[in-house]
């Protein structure tokens, strides 16, 4: 008789002790504490119709709604939004840019928070995503997520999108991964990632080098680590800046002459990045504009238009003789945002050509 209600009352104690042991894993204090930073884009946007994929307005909902709309993010993390700007990416600018990363920055020194997600859309996200990889100044995750179909369309893939980049920068696992980028179930750095489509929803790749891992489920595993150097161990502080040095982009074609490259110049550019073709060639009739360019102090970058691959110093120009900075296999875009920063602690080529190597 004594056995029966001994038993008993383990059972009920165990009841109980598993409830308290299951609250205790979904308690919010046990959760990350995650900053949500919304800049607009897709992930925003609104349709006319649910079949509504291309024409839409972007950058409608504002931040409070993106995560009410996602209920799950309860369950994961601990969330609150700011709105920092209400843009379509194509609009991003370098005010934005230094906005962005130095809040990034002060919330990144708090204690209170243990990672940030970005949303943001995706004409310019990896332009965004690789600036911050070279001016935040934290381990902690930074997660850059945007959508191709607005919330309104059928099949949107925002929602799940936002849920898992809110776990990927939740994830002790993210820590000291650099910027990151997360859309479609991929995560990947945000120096590689590039859109390689327009309109589908896996269009950010990382052409040759491959993402750093994808998501199984709810789970983020990672496969390899981005070896250049980003974030903590970057020269780069934008925190007293209020502008960027001018940079500009012009793209190599046949029969091209330096006509883009005379009007740049005057606009009062300080770095030109040069899209040639093949590894990064540059025309006959462009020398000239280059060469008056160069005694403006203008530095000039060598990238190519071509999407892939490595352009190889002194290859198909002469670096050395006219002091060219080669762009290694940074895409025009991202070149760009690196000279753009060089140009904030040198102006001296050879100097900027050892920052394209370790960056």
């Amino acid at each position: 008789m004594t056995r029966k209600p001994l038993l008993v009352l383990t059972m009920v104690f165990l009841f109980v002790f598993s409830l308290q042991v299951a609250c205790f894993a979904e308690s919010p204090a046990n959760l990350p504490h995650i900053k949500i930073l919304a800049t607009g884009g897709t992930i925003a946007g609104s349709g006319a119709t649910s079949s509504t994929t291309i024409g839409y307005t972007a950058a409608v909902a504002p931040v409070d709604a993106l995560i009410s709309n996602v209920p799950e993010l309860k369950k994961v993390a601990n969330v609150s939004g700011e709105q920092i700007s209400q843009i379509a990416s194509e609009n991003m600018t370098n005010e934005v840019w230094l906005k962005l990363a130095k809040r990034v920055n002060q919330l990144l020194a708090q204690n209170d928070v243990d990672g940030i997600v970005i949303t943001h859309g995706t004409d310019t996200l990896e332009e965004t995503a690789y600036f911050l990889n070279l001016v935040v100044k934290s381990e902690k995750p930074v997660v850059l997520v945007g959508s191709m179909r607005p919330p309104t369309a059928m099949s949107a893939d925002g929602m799940l999108n936002l849920y898992r980049a809110t776990i990927l920068a939740g994830s002790k696992d993210a820590i000291g991964k650099g910027v990151m980028v997360m859309l479609n179930d991929t995560i990947h750095s945000g120096r590689d990632v590039t859109k390689t489509i327009t309109d589908r929803v896996d269009t950010f790749k990382a052409p040759e080098i491959g993402p750093l891992g994808f998501f199984t489920g709810d789970k983020p595993v990672f496969y390899r680590a981005a070896l250049r150097k980003h974030t903590t161990a970057t020269e780069f502080d934008v925190m007293s800046l209020s502008d960027l040095p001018r940079v500009d982009i012009v793209y190599h074609y046949a029969n091209n002459t330096g006509t883009a490259i005379e009007a740049i110049a005057q606009a009062g550019a300080k770095g030109i990045v040069h899209a040639g073709t093949g590894n990064g060639s540059i025309g006959k009739a462009e020398y000239p504009a280059v060469e008056a360019a160069q005694k403006q102090d203008i530095v000039i970058v060598r990238s190519a238009r071509v999407g892939n691959g490595i352009v190889a110093r002194n290859g198909e120009a002469n670096d050395d003789k006219y002091n060219f900075v080669a762009g290694d296999n940074l895409n025009p875009q991202k070149a760009r945002i690196l000279l753009m920063l060089a140009l904030t602690k040198t102006a001296d080529p050879k100097l900027i050509q050892e920052m394209f190597w370790k960056y």
